[in-house]
């Protein structure tokens, strides 16, 4: 499980650990009943405290994407895809919407906008 702590982000350390690992279980490079670090583990291995480290697997498991289980760990739960993919288009709708009000106030047009769009999914923004 690889995880990269930003120290210069706007987001909380337990916010990016749980976000790193979200995206590594959505995009299946942790698979269904993996056991994950244990909390002492992930702590002393990105220098973080241990309640930080809790946090992040309580917000996780939450969010039904890890299981605890007394005594053993925490392990990777079934997902839904449907459900997960459903609710990153909700998000992705809400910033659409947020960036059309933005391209009406500055008079961009849907042209402007994909073409846009087409370079930043290209690289070209890097």
């Amino acid at each position: 499980m690889d995880i990269q702590i930003n120290n210069s982000s706007d987001d909380p350390i337990y916010l990016q650990i749980k976000n790193q690992i979200k995206a590594q279980i959505i995009s299946g490079h942790l698979d269904v009943d993996q056991q994950l670090p244990s909390i002492r583990f992930l702590a002393k291995e990105l220098r973080i405290s241990m309640l930080t480290a809790k946090r992040a697997y309580d917000e996780l498991e939450a969010d039904g994407f890890i299981n605890s289980v007394q005594g053993k760990g925490n392990f990777v739960a079934s997902q839904n895809k449907e459900l997960i993919r459903e609710e990153y288009l909700k998000k992705i709708e809400a910033n659409l919407q947020n960036i059309i009000e933005l391209a009406e106030i500055a008079d961009i047009s849907v042209d402007e906008l994909i073409t846009m769009l087409k370079s930043y999914v290209e690289g070209e923004y890097d």
